[in-house]
């Protein structure tokens, strides 16, 4: 695995080309650091996170997110029978509606179709796949940029044009904050979320090896094609009980409930590094995601191979299909509220 020795600066800000968008519009990468080191890249095409590297053990960085180190293999990487959506912004909807079809204000939507004659993540031209504005950032400690996106009304058959914002903080406590509002000029659905696949061991490494540990007592019980059936699944006694920290799952692709707290929700172990990165988030469920998408075929970073077990999702999000569920928690943006949600990835050392 290759290892960068960490550079001697303070916290800063740059930016550089990644490339072009076929309209030949430039899409740039933008780099925060904090002084002890760690560092995130970001790029405005999918307000999507291409690098994060940690410090560990004698001075040296491990990049913990899948990606790739070109815009083309980004672009090439939707055109998958399933994109691996490495490191986007996901949205309008995060997850999956069934047959894409949801009734709001006694009127009936029908979404685009990308999955099995459901919609999925957006549809088939969703916010990771969209060029995204930088409106703000800030330098010195715990600096920042804001990514806005105006996404018009009916794009991909969602009502009201909604108008988003994604402030991106790493701290000096070595945290990657993210803080997402929006707004609509029509009552609307919205769930947003973050999709990097996470490796504390290297992002050409396996998660076999690290162990997670979830505050969740159940998650949401789906039907054959990943659909919500409305029940819940207790966890008792079940494989997916990760209340005690136990070895990644070779192929998982469920929604854990969580309750409101400041405490972590999930957690991520490696041994490797003694390294250990904590979750928080004001969401009602964390969905976890480990074992596809990645064809055993997917060139990553300096030319990894990408594969099943290459990286863990932890997508903290409202409940996919919730619009269909009157019981799920509410999804409903209406026209003159605000969106607001917050999730932070927190890394630190652990002996």
């Amino acid at each position: 695995m290759q290892i960068k020795q960490i550079p001697n600066f303070m916290n800063q800000f740059t930016s550089k080309s990644f490339g072009f968008m076929p309209d030949n519009v430039e899409i740039i990468s933008y780099q925060l650091s904090n002084k002890n080191g760690m560092t995130v890249q970001i790029i405005n095409y999918g307000a999507t996170v291409t690098s994060l590297q940690i410090p560990v053990s004698t001075g040296k960085l491990v990049d913990v997110v899948l990606g790739f180190d070109s815009l083309e293999d980004y672009l090439k990487s939707y055109d998958l029978p399933s994109a691996p959506y490495f490191g986007t912004t996901v949205g309008r909807y995060a997850g999956r509606i069934s047959q894409g079809i949801f009734k709001l204000n006694d009127q009936t939507f029908h979404l685009n179709t990308n999955n099995n004659e459901n919609a999925l993540h957006g549809g088939n031209v969703g916010f990771g796949e969209k060029v995204w504005s930088v409106t703000n950032s800030t330098l010195g400690n715990n600096p920042s940029i804001t990514l806005g996106l105006v996404s018009e009304d009916l794009d991909e058959n969602y009502p009201g044009e909604l108008h988003v914002a994604l402030t991106y903080t790493l701290t000096e406590e070595n945290e990657l904050k993210l803080e997402y509002k929006a707004t609509s000029t029509k009552d609307t659905i919205i769930n947003l979320t973050h999709h990097s696949y996470f490796n504390l061991d290297g992002h050409d490494a396996t998660v076999l090896d690290q162990s997670i540990r979830i505050e969740s007592d159940k998650i949401l019980e789906k039907n054959p094609y990943n659909i919500p059936t409305g029940n819940f699944t207790d966890l008792a006694h079940h494989d997916f009980d990760f209340r005690t920290a136990k070895k990644c799952p070779s192929s998982i692709d469920d929604s854990f409930v969580l309750e409101p707290t400041n405490n972590a929700v999930a957690q991520l172990f490696s041994s490797k590094y003694n390294l250990q990165m904590s979750v928080f988030t004001d969401q009602p469920s964390v969905h976890i995601y480990v074992g596809g998408n990645c064809f055993d075929i997917l060139k990553g970073k300096n030319s990894a191979d990408y594969h099943p077990s290459s990286g863990i999702c932890f997508e903290t999000q409202n409940f996919p299909d919730a619009p269909n569920h009157s019981h799920f928690p509410n999804a409903v943006l209406r026209k003159g509220e605000k969106y607001h949600q917050k999730t932070v990835y927190k890394f630190e050392h652990i002996n």
